[in-house]
């Protein structure tokens, strides 16, 4: 029976218990982390019988703890006809499970002073709690059922619920939200419709419609396994009293199927497509975008360096150009985004009244031409580091919430094979160059390949 007796802080486990669980097979070997470095986060890792890798850090700077649980399932995993499936999955695994009644998960981490939310994108899902350390094992447990015995409790009524919950989300997010639309537009010019990024997380209402309680059933018992999930436990904790922890609340799940990967044929563009559509804005708006290499690929973080130098902040060269000099645009936004798949590089600007998506893609292509021509200086490459110098540190200051440590060990872990590969992706930073900027911008970003999309005003003559 599975009774969680008490969330008060407990007593340590002693060691020779510890053994003991270790002995008699309950909890594989823990891995040491290597030695540490300059920036390091010391890990432990191990592996339960039923395949639930865990990876737990210690740091008692303030005592809280998050438990951080990564699911390598996303929307890219789905079928299609049942897209947004994976997204509307997640709002399922708050509504109950055998041993935690409707209601409760959220009512027993607010008593305890902790709060979760949990998040879907492409490649995976993630779940996490940020509670007091005192209430380690409750999170555990709670996830724990979660994942070994939501579908005990799982009923067709509880999927159509959540099933208009997740419709009224589409509505407000993207239906209805001035240019809400132009993602879908960009994925679907940029990837053919045969590959997994080019539809929505959230989906589509009809194929929202269509999912079942039979499709439910279906996709946990294929993903929602300990084989096919990681478990980060960071903070306030003492290593052995949490591994045994661990233990106690998941080793007694079955391990599931083995899941295979995905792999599917990089893709291409071989000219430029373009498209306008119509929108209840007042603003025309320009989004350029091409595809770029995937998370961790060859010149992933020289293009995220890159974007900081076109648009990040009021020295950025888009930003003086087009917002401050010209005033021709109300914002300006570049980014990197680095996928396992795959990656897109996207410019998007608003323009002024007065101003068309023509005179703002002039003057971005005249910006990109003279970065093609010509490095960016070493001031703005610096400048650029500094600002993703600073971000990287900020998020290592804290241990949970969504961009917290526990988060990034776990996606480390799931990119790399390596929990601690935080130095690894800095320097990845650091060594960026003007001239890679440079050679990036002219390999990456060719004018004659590319997404053009302009959103226009519906009332627009």
């Amino acid at each position: 029976m599975r009774v969680l007796h008490t969330f008060a802080r407990s007593r340590r486990t002693p060691l020779a218990a510890l053994l003991a669980l270790v002995l008699a097979g309950g909890i594989g070997v823990a891995a040491q982390a290597p030695a540490p470095s300059p920036l390091s986060v010391p890990y432990r890792l191990f592996r339960l019988p039923n395949g639930l890798t865990v990876i737990l850090h210690r740091d008692t700077s303030v005592p809280v703890v998050s438990v951080n649980v990564w699911y390598r399932v996303g929307s890219a995993n789905e079928k299609p006809g049942r897209t947004g499936f994976a997204h509307l999955f997640e709002h399922l695994m708050f509504e109950g499970s055998k041993h935690v009644k409707d209601g409760e998960f959220d009512g027993l981490l607010e008593s305890a002073g902790g709060s979760n939310n949990g998040t879907t994108d492409n490649d995976r899902t993630n779940y996490y709690e940020d509670v007091p350390s005192n209430a380690l094992e409750l999170a555990l447990f709670l996830e724990s059922d979660r994942m070994g015995y939501l579908l005990d409790t799982m009923t067709p009524e509880r999927v159509d619920g959540q099933r208009d919950v997740v419709k009224n989300e589409k509505r407000q997010q993207v239906d209805n939200q001035p240019y809400g639309k132009a993602f879908e537009e960009i994925d679907a010019l940029l990837y053919p419709p045969s590959h997994p990024y080019s539809w929505q997380v959230i989906g589509s209402m009809e194929d929202l419609s269509a999912a079942s309680y039979e499709d439910v059933v279906e996709f946990f018992k294929k993903y929602y396994a300990p084989g096919n999930a990681s478990l980060v436990v960071a903070g306030d904790i003492d290593l052995d009293r949490a591994q045994a922890l661990v233990t106690k609340w998941f080793a007694e799940i079955p391990k599931g199927a083995a899941v295979e990967p995905l792999s599917v044929p990089q893709p291409s563009l071989d000219g430029v497509k373009r498209k306008t559509i119509t929108d209840t804005v007042q603003l025309p708006r320009l989004y350029l975008a091409w595809l770029s290499p995937k998370e961790f690929a060859e010149d992933d973080a020289v293009l995220s360096v890159a974007a900081q130098i076109l648009s990040g902040g009021k020295g950025a060269r888009l930003d003086r150009r087009l917002v401050h000099d010209s005033q021709m645009a109300q914002d300006v936004y570049a980014y990197q985004g680095s996928m396992a798949l795959s990656g897109s590089f996207q410019i998007a600007a608003t323009a002024r009244p007065g101003k068309s998506a023509a005179d703002l893609q002039a003057a971005i292509d005249e910006e990109l031409d003279r970065l093609r021509k010509a490095p960016p200086s070493a001031a703005e490459v610096e400048r650029a580091l500094n600002v993703i110098e600073a971000q990287f540190y900020r998020a290592m200051e804290r241990v949970g919430s969504y961009r917290g440590k526990a988060l990034q060990l776990n996606h480390y872990y799931n990119a790399t094979g390596e929990p601690d590969y935080f130095a690894r992706d800095l320097a990845r930073y650091r060594a960026v160059t003007p001239a890679a900027v440079q050679s990036a911008i002219v390999k990456h970003l060719p004018k004659e390949r590319r997404v053009e999309l302009v959103v226009e005003s519906e009332g627009r003559k």
